[in-house]
C-alpha cells in the first residue's frame, strides 16, 4: 500500500481518474511490487500469457538494438534468490485506458539494492480480461546507463 501511495502521487492522469485506470495503474504497481518481494507468481498473475516483451537500447557500437524477451526466463529470474532487493522506481507515469484496452508510459530508474544499474522508458499496453481483471500484453522497455532524466528517486 505504501508503494501505491508513493507512485499515485506521481501519477500524469490523461483523463479523470476512474475506476479502469486505477485498477490499470494497480497492474502495474503489482508488478514492481512484486519484482520487488521476489514473488514470480505475484508478477506473473499481471501478464497475460501471451505477453511480448521487447528491449531497446544502443550496444557498445552505438547501434540501436531491439532485443525480444520471453515471459518465462523473466519469471524464473525473479523467482530466483538474489542477495539484494530488484527496484523499478517510477516517475512520470501516464496512464490511457478506452473502454477494455489501456496504455501506461513510465520513466523508471533501476536499482539492483541501492546501486543504480539503469533507466529508461517502460510502455505498457493492457487488456482487461474476461474476469475484469487488466493483463499486460505488451511490454517494452528502453535501458540506458546514463543521460537518465532523474537517477534518483
Amino acid at each position: 500500500m505504501l508503494s501505491f501511495l508513493t507512485i499515485s502521487s506521481q501519477i500524469i492522469w490523461s483523463q479523470s481518474k476512474t475506476v479502469d485506470s486505477l485498477a490499470v495503474h494497480q497492474t502495474i504497481i503489482d508488478l514492481f511490487d512484486g519484482m520487488r518481494e521476489g514473488d514470480s507468481a505475484k508478477v506473473s498473475a499481471t501478464f497475460d500469457p501471451s505477453v511480448k516483451m521487447y528491449t531497446s537500447y544502443k550496444n557498445k557500437e552505438g547501434k540501436l538494438i531491439l532485443k525480444e524477451g520471453k515471459l518465462k526466463p523473466f519469471l524464473d529470474a525473479i523467482g530466483t534468490a538474489h542477495d539484494q532487493i530488484w527496484d523499478e522506481k517510477l516517475r512520470n507515469t501516464v496512464v490511457y485506458v478506452d473502454g477494455g484496452i489501456a496504455q501506461v508510459w513510465t520513466d523508471y530508474s533501476f536499482f539492483i539494492g541501492d546501486t543504480f544499474s539503469h533507466c529508461g522508458v517502460d510502455a505498457f499496453h493492457l487488456i482487461k480480461d474476461d474476469t475484469g481483471s487488466w493483463k499486460i500484453i505488451h511490454l517494452m522497455d528502453t535501458r540506458k546507463k546514463k543521460a537518465c532524466k532523474e537517477m534518483a528517486n
